[in-house]
């Protein structure tokens, strides 16, 4: 049997888990070095910093061969997954990615939440940081007494996470909850000033005025006792505001504004005839379970209906977009392909973030979209893609969302990157051409002109679009005239 994933803890005491059991690493050395590899995943730790974090100042003369020996005592317990330890002059690295070590995960959900903060998504923000504080398990590196820096760091962005929590919270109206958790932040880290005032905000909000003035007060004494320093000014602020009751204090934060739901497809294209099948694959790929990748590459020759069907389906299925629709033609009006930066920029705006929450990094760009829809159920259809480069940005993340490309090209890289699912579009079966020209110039014209009808059908060679110019030149002439011409007899 396969032995599972390994998954690396460091947000308390350090421990590796393989299908969910804790597993021995070794002892005390070996715990040092690992728990330093994985603070400093996917960045080189030098030997020297490897020594300090094993003997803190103290090292014996073979220090160096000694650490040489730790790693591959790790690596020999963690089986496969030892090759994540890599030498790498001047030491080794752990290269481990979200999934593989808490501390990665934390700082990925807390850099995703200031996006969505960012783009005004408070409420978004707030789930991604109880999700990331939720990770924390005790206090780091205890029992290690050479990784004392790191310890401080890791607490230190625990604690910038708690306070931009509540301050995203206290903007909601959620007072209440904020001062349950910050009074115990402020008993454990007395000097922490901006949880201070957050809980003395909170506490006021609460109807609890005293309370609000005797945390000033405390902060004053521990402040000046411990430091010799009297309050930084927005302590001495808020206070004056809670003796004041200032307006500005009781006035409830603005409210969040209201979700947009963009509907931004075209029109479908009516009348339409045929492809069951192919709307079958569609509901088959697209199916809105939890285990289906939820992208689709349609491919096929030019005209021969791959927006058609990626509309028809669309619009058959907006129940399943509660959160909204949104389109992008990839390419403009004189042939070029339409920059993923630009389309970037047109969807924020249409999910309601503002313009001059809109970052200019590319990057940033792409992490604020894909947060912004991450829990949302959205269809998007990026219509006649050039290539994978310029697919790959705008597609959304998230279990809910679904994407649907059309291409002329077979986008294999989407395939084999993205576990797109690829459906290869034939034109139209002869019976669905008769049909759509029937739908089209009605069941009058198609028996009365039997002939030209199908003529039309078989020029058409199964495309809908020539089938549809031809049907427009029928109906824009009188009828013998129009015959004439399509038959090349002159008028």
């Amino acid at each position: 049997m396969t032995p599972g994933p390994v998954e690396f803890g460091v947000l308390g005491p350090i421990r590796v888990l393989r299908d969910g059991v804790e597993q021995r690493v070794g002892g005390p050395r070996e715990r040092a070095v690992l728990a330093r590899l994985v603070f400093d995943a996917n960045r080189v730790v030098s030997v020297d910093r490897l020594i300090e974090a094993v003997w803190h100042g103290d090292p014996p003369a073979s220090a160096r061969g000694q650490i040489a020996i730790c790693v591959s005592r790790l690596r020999r317990a963690l089986g496969q997954a030892g090759s994540a330890v890599d030498t790498a002059s001047p030491g080794y690295v752990a290269r481990l990615d979200e999934d593989t070590a808490d501390w990665l995960r934390f700082n990925g959900m807390v850099g995703r939440a200031q996006v969505r903060a960012a783009g005004g998504d408070a409420a978004g923000a707030v789930v991604l940081l109880r999700e990331a504080l939720g990770l924390w398990r005790g206090v780091p590196f205890e029992d290690l007494p050479g990784l004392r820096a790191e310890a401080v760091r890791l607490q230190s962005a625990r604690l910038d996470a708690v306070e931009a929590c509540a301050e995203l919270e206290l903007r909601l109206g959620l007072h209440h909850r904020v001062g349950k958790d910050l009074a115990a932040v402020v008993a454990e880290h007395p000097l922490r000033e901006r949880a201070r005032a957050q809980l003395m905000l909170a506490q006021y909000r609460s109807g609890r005025r005293a309370d609000a003035l005797r945390t000033y007060q405390d902060a004053r004494r521990v402040l000046v006792e411990q430091i010799g320093l009297e309050p930084g000014p927005e302590l001495r602020e808020l206070h004056e505001q809670v003796l004041r009751d200032a307006p500005a204090l009781r006035a409830w934060p603005r409210a969040e504004a209201q979700a947009v739901r963009p509907a931004e497809l075209p029109r479908q294209v009516l009348p339409f005839a045929g492809r069951s099948a192919e709307l079958a694959e569609l509901d088959a790929a697209l199916d809105p379970g939890p285990d289906v990748l939820g992208a689709v590459v349609l491919t096929g020759p030019g005209e021969v209906g791959k927006t058609a069907l990626a509309l028809r389906w669309a619009h058959q299925r907006l129940d399943r977009f509660p959160d909204g629709q949104l389109y992008a033609d990839l390419v403009d009006d004189f042939g070029r392909p339409v920059p993923p930066a630009a389309v970037l920029d047109r969807f924020l705006r249409a999910l309601g973030v503002p313009a001059a929450s809109i970052p200019d990094d590319p990057g940033e760009k792409v992490a604020l979209y894909r947060s912004t829809v991450s829990h949302k159920r959205v269809l998007v259809v990026l219509d006649g893609a050039v290539d994978h480069a310029q697919v790959r940005p705008l597609l959304p993340s998230g279990a809910h969302a679904r994407v649907i490309v059309t291409s002329r090209h077979p986008m294999d890289e989407l395939v084999a990157r993205q576990g797109a699912h690829r459906a290869f579009l034939e034109p139209l079966r002869r019976e669905e051409s008769w049909q759509l020209l029937t739908m089209l110039l009605g069941h009058d014209w198609v028996a009365e002109e039997r002939g030209e009808a199908g003529r039309i059908v078989g020029s058409a060679d199964g495309f809908p679009l020539p089938l549809r110019r031809a049907a427009a030149g029928v109906r824009a002439a009188p009828r013998r005239l129009d015959r004439r011409r399509l038959t090349g007899v002159p008028a």
